[in-house]
């Protein structure tokens, strides 16, 4: 269970999540009786590699939020610097308050509490348009971009059909009765827009 604050927190945010939408992105807690769970959905970046992808994601947030960071893993592949093979997501953001270790990022880059959900999602959607090599979550993934960017390009463009084809499972197995909150009835729509108006 949440404490009453972050409760409180990430109550306040889904809704203004839900009023004022940024473009390309939609997020809420996966079931209204955890909201430390949440389920996000964002549209690769125009102009880049991910155009026309639609990648989904979980987000798991910290019983002491806003205080600590959530961690943000992607549900599929996602081939970039700055994500682990695993879907986690590596960015400045999503890291500890305070100062870095190993001296990358600048301690006014990282997590505080006055950051919020959107201020991630719309982050890590300009890090798929921008990857930041220095530290890579993905070393593969960095060397390619670096050395080889058409080849990683082309990599980027086939995970994208196949991450179109996960996100459209997902909405159809919500729409069949998998999910009966509010939000994964905004979920099936967004996906439902997405793809519909995406060209690979």
């Amino acid at each position: 269970m949440a404490t009453s604050t972050a409760h409180r927190r990430l109550l306040q945010e889904y809704r203004a999540l839900t009023n004022n939408p940024p473009e390309g992105i939609t997020a809420g807690p996966v079931s209204e009786d955890d909201l430390l769970y949440w389920e996000a959905l964002i549209q690769g970046p125009e102009g880049t590699p991910f155009e026309g992808g639609v990648f989904p994601a979980e987000l798991k947030f910290p019983k002491d939020y806003p205080l600590a960071p959530p961690s943000m893993k992607f549900i599929g592949e996602v081939w970039h610097p700055n994500v682990y093979p695993s879907g986690l997501v590596c960015i400045s953001i999503l890291h500890p308050p305070g100062d870095d270790p190993n001296h990358y990022e600048h301690a006014s880059e990282r997590w505080s509490p006055i950051q919020s959900v959107e201020k991630i999602l719309i982050s890590v959607m300009s890090m798929l348009a921008e990857p930041n090599d220095e530290s890579p979550a993905n070393v593969e993934a960095a060397k390619q971009w670096r050395e080889h960017r058409q080849e990683y390009e082309q990599r980027v463009r086939d995970g994208c059909r196949r991450m179109l084809a996960i996100t459209l499972e997902m909405a159809l197995a919500i729409e069949g009765g998998y999910g009966t909150s509010r939000h994964n009835t905004i979920f099936t729509g967004a996906a439902k827009v997405v793809i519909a108006g995406s060209r690979m």
